[in-house]
Formats: structure tokens, sequence, C-alpha cells
């Protein structure tokens, strides 16, 4: 037999947590010593193990118990259930990993974040989902579906969406410079070199997707990120002018 230091060198668990589950009744020692410190043998560090183990699954030092403890203990439905609780959870993180991501690219366009619109934002995105749904079937045919699954999601971390996002937050910093200003022309020559990355040549799909980003009512039923009407009105401006350069250069 080992004692508890020993217990503790060999498996990184702390004395005070040894003696938590001896208090508890989740593993007493094998015995003492004369000077009352506690022992452990095989059994014991075996049971240990198990313990650790089933801690790693997520389950409760209660509920270890009555697994250890319970010989007509019903796994196959402990598991299950275990194995639902920790989907759930996945599902959360993935959720708050994309609330995440969000708050992120919204503070590289806008230069700060208001928690409160978006939250909002995301509790209005996930009420009208079929509506989302039914009025993008309504505005575009099959082939302009796919499309739409190329745009850039503002709650992911794609290098695609990381580039949109990065695009537009630098062309917010430069409106003060006006559309002409070499800045503004470089951002919105990559905008058109990334349009046509993404999409083609399928300018009348771009053209309707202009048309109902600039409508705040179908932008909002379609499920686009808000952008605001200025910024809106001074990139097409802008796109004007460049537009305009390139046919004369």
């Amino acid at each position: 037999m080992i004692s508890i230091k020993e217990v503790t060198k060999q498996t990184g668990i702390t004395v005070r947590t040894l003696r938590y589950y001896d208090q508890i009744g989740l593993l007493h020692p094998a015995g003492k010593t004369e000077g009352g410190h506690r022992l452990y043998g095989k059994k014991e560090l075996a049971k240990l193990q198990e313990i650790q183990f089933l801690k790693t699954l997520g389950f409760s030092l209660q509920e270890i118990k009555n697994m250890l403890f319970d010989h007509q203990w019903d796994w196959v439905s402990c598991l299950q259930n275990q194995l639902t609780y920790i989907q759930k959870e996945k599902d959360k993180l993935e959720e708050i990993e994309s609330t995440i991501k969000g708050l992120m690219n919204n503070l590289t366009m806008d230069g700060d974040i208001n928690l409160i619109d978006m939250q909002k934002l995301i509790e209005l995105y996930k009420r009208n989902m079929d509506q989302r749904m039914e009025f993008r079937n309504q505005l575009f045919n099959e082939d302009e579906k796919e499309l739409l699954d190329l745009l850039p999601n503002v709650n992911s971390g794609d290098p695609d969406t990381l580039e949109w996002v990065s695009l537009l937050g630098q062309l917010k910093q430069h409106m003060s410079k006006g559309a002409q200003a070499p800045e503004v022309q470089r951002i919105i020559r990559r905008i058109h070199e990334k349009q046509k990355e993404t999409f083609g040549d399928n300018d009348a799909f771009l053209k309707k997707l202009w048309e109902v980003r600039k409508s705040p009512e179908k932008s909002q039923k379609v499920g686009f990120y808000p952008i605001e009407s200025d910024v809106l009105e001074f990139m097409e401006i802008a796109s004007e002018i460049f537009l305009n350069r390139k046919q004369h250069d």
C-alpha cells in the first residue's frame, strides 16, 4: 500500500480531493498508518482511475458514486442520457462560439459593439427562420439560392467572411475622405474582385442581391446582416466611380 502523498504524486490528484472522496463515501482508503495517514492499495487506485475517467465524461460525483456502488446500475440508459446531455451542451457551445465570432466581426466592421442591439438581432434571426426561407424562395430561383450560400456569414470565422468583414470595416474608416479617395477606391476594387471570385459572371444575381441589400425591410426578411443606409449609399457611389474609371482605362 502507498500513502496519500504518494497517490497524489502518481496521479496528480490533490490530498484535499482524496480526503473529500473519503468524506462523501466515494473512495475510502484501504487503511491508515499508526499516525492516522491514509493508505491506498491497488483496488483503491483502480477505483480512483474509474472515478477520474467518469469525471472526464461529465458525470457528477454523486452520479459516479451511484454508478460504482450499484451493481444493478442501468449503464445503457445512463450513458444514453449522458450522451443526450453532452450533445445539447455541444449545441449550446457552438451557438456561443458563433455569437462570439459575430461580436468580433461586428467590432471589426463598426469599431464598437452594441450588446443590446446584437442580442435583439440574434433573437430576431432565430425567431423568423421559417419566414426568411419562405421570402428567399419568393425572391430567388434555385440557382440563385445556391449562390446565396456563398455569402459571408457574420457569425463565422472562415477566411472569406473575415475578408468581407475587413473590407467593410476599412470602407467605414475611410468614408470621411470621400468616394473618390484612393484608399476608398482600392477597397472598392477589391470588393469587385471578390464578387467576381465568389459569384462569377452572375451580374443579374448581383443586381438583385444589391436591390435587396439596399432595402432594410427586404434585407431583414431575407436575413442579411444590417448595414447602415449611408454606408450602402456611399458604397454605391464609390462603385459607380470605380466602374466609370475602369471603362475609360
